[in-house]
């Protein structure tokens, strides 16, 4: 898929059954991700672990003070953190299954983007990582969306993908490192992506649509990852 992809993403399998070698295997002719986590086999959980990143992080040179900037993305309010930690109690109260498996996919891939964040800040000369903003001020939990109503989540959800997309664009025009460009661009491409789904997800909620009409969140969540 990429070039040396680290890929972190999470696949949830609702068939009865499935030959798990064979799937193992083709998750690792595509290149498929850091964490593979299925659920609903049997009832049994299982978890497989790949190193790699998402997508590559390359700088051109050293840059502290960028290094601090990109904090922001690590630890704080509109931090991946703040998403990841977000989707996944979001999809642990949504009640529709399909909704709930897109958060879990979307908390997981948020993770990677965390992952490649945190890349960048060390290639840049950044300081040691600790869950801190661009100011040294520490994460909250009141970052944190706790509602419990369906459209009311997915409406936060959308939102913080709204917010984390503004700042990856303001954070592309406050470097001149095409290799960091890239890497943020990839990013911001990404939340545009999960604001879609969430948006479509409450769309269909706020439709009364046939349950199986949700599937197609899953499926299209999947086609969303460059195939080069």
């Amino acid at each position: 898929m990429f070039g040396s992809p680290h890929f972190f993403i999470n696949f949830f399998i609702l068939l009865p059954c499935i030959n798990l070698p064979d799937l193992w295997e083709e998750l690792l002719r595509q290149n498929y991700s850091i964490i593979h986590y299925l659920k609903y086999i049997g009832g049994i959980k299982l978890f497989k672990y790949f190193n790699g990143l998402l997508y590559p992080v390359e700088v051109s040179y050293p840059d502290p003070e960028f290094g601090r900037v990109m904090f922001e993305h690590y630890g704080g309010k509109d931090s991946e953190f703040s998403a990841a930690t977000q989707y996944m109690n979001h999809s642990y109260n949504m009640p529709n299954p399909y909704v709930s498996e897109l958060l879990s996919l979307i908390a997981a891939e948020e993770h990677s983007h965390m992952e490649m964040v945190a890349a960048s800040i060390q290639k840049l000369g950044g300081h040691p990582l600790c869950y801190v903003n661009s100011q040294g001020v520490p994460w909250s939990i009141e970052y944190v969306d706790q509602s419990l109503d369906p459209i009311a989540m997915l409406q936060a959800d959308a939102e913080a993908e709204i917010r984390a997309k503004q700042l990856y664009n303001l954070h592309f025009t406050m470097t001149c490192d095409p290799k960091l460009q890239r890497m943020i661009r990839f990013l911001g491409e990404r939340e545009d992506v999960h604001q879609h789904l969430f948006e479509k997800a409450r769309a269909l909620i706020l439709q009364n649509a046939p349950l199986d009409s949700f599937r197609r969140l899953i499926t299209e969540y999947r086609m969303s990852f460059p195939t080069a």
